[in-house]
């Protein structure tokens, strides 16, 4: 039996485009692995700064809330007690629930600041601290105050100028 011309001619084709198709894929899939690798590589980067971001503004929010419980537990009418200490200590020398303070981590008002390490343990201001907290205290009406805090972590992880920061308010009256 003989082949049909154009049979032969349609053989060798089909047999000369099969591994090309295969030669073709292979390429194709080396490519995508390499476009993958870079996507990969910048997706890390992402999730460790989210996270890492994430963790200081969850530790920032943490530590105001403590100051605000080491605050709320003094009496009304106290303006002696140093609260930048823990725990709280009656010297006579300290701020107490007196109105004052400021808001700015970054120019602290003494009295109304301290300073925290990475557990959350009080540090001096020159020590190896790593989170700032500053407060302020208003008189809003006649037996009310308003105790505003801001925590900020000390450096930014990632995107430069962006520091964590967290701040809570909470209003304290008299007689409790």
């Amino acid at each position: 039996m003989r082949l049909h011309r154009s049979t032969r001619i349609d053989n060798r084709r089909r047999n000369s485009q099969a591994g090309i198709s295969l030669i073709e894929t292979m390429i194709a899939l080396a490519l995508l692995l390499i476009a993958a690798a870079g996507i990969m590589t910048m997706a890390t980067v992402a999730m460790t700064t989210t996270e890492t971001q994430g963790h200081l503004a969850a530790r920032t929010a943490e530590y105001a809330q403590d100051k605000m419980e080491q605050l709320l537990a003094l009496q009304y009418p106290d303006t002696q007690t140093d609260t930048t200490v823990f725990p709280s200590s009656i010297t006579g020398a300290g701020t107490g629930l007196s109105v004052g303070g400021g808001l700015n981590a970054n120019a602290p008002v003494a009295g109304y600041s301290d300073y925290v390490d990475r557990s959350g343990n009080p540090v001096p201001a020159g020590g190896n601290w790593q989170y700032v907290r500053v407060w302020q205290i208003t008189q809003v009406g006649a037996n009310l105050k308003q105790i505003t805090i801001l925590t900020q972590v000390r450096y930014g992880v990632g995107q430069a100028g962006v520091l964590p920061r967290s701040t809570i308010s909470c209003l304290k009256s008299f007689p409790f």
